[in-house]
C-alpha cells in the first residue's frame, strides 16, 4: 500500500460566499454540525484507509533565507491515507464533505514518497 497526503484547500472568497449563504448564525452552525457528522461518516466508510485523520490547519508563517515572515495560503486542512494506487485514493475524496457541505474548494493529493537513502 502507498501513503498519501490529502490537503484541503479553500479561498477566502470561498469562505465569504459559504458565510452569505448561511448568513444566519444558527443556519450557519446547523450547517457546521451537519458538515462535522458527514465527516465522520465519510471517515467511517474509509475504515483502515485513513491513517492519520489530520486536523485544521492555522495561520501560516513563511521561513526562508531572507528569514520568517507571514504568509497566507489556501491550505486549510490535512489527511494521511492509504491506497494501492493515486487514483484509487483520489476517488476517496469525491464528494468529499470539503467541498460538498463545507465552503472547501477542492482537496490536492500526493503521494508520500521514500526519503532516499545514501
Amino acid at each position: 500500500m502507498k501513503k498519501f497526503l490529502a490537503v484541503y484547500t479553500g479561498t477566502a472568497g470561498s469562505y465569504d460566499k459559504w458565510q452569505k449563504r448561511f448568513a444566519d448564525p444558527e443556519a450557519r452552525k446547523a450547517q457546521e454540525r451537519a458538515g462535522m457528522v458527514a465527516w465522520g461518516k465519510w471517515n467511517d466508510t474509509q475504515g483502515k484507509a485513513i491513517l492519520d485523520m489530520g486536523a485544521p490547519l492555522g495561520k501560516t508563517k513563511l521561513i526562508s533565507a531572507a528569514g520568517i515572515q507571514d504568509t497566507r495560503n489556501n491550505l486549510t486542512g490535512y489527511t494521511i491515507v492509504q491506497a494501492e494506487s493515486h487514483e484509487a485514493a483520489a476517488k476517496m475524496f469525491l464528494e468529499h464533505p470539503h467541498f460538498s457541505v463545507f465552503p472547501g474548494d477542492s482537496v490536492e493529493l500526493m503521494e508520500i514518497l521514500p526519503i532516499p537513502t545514501r
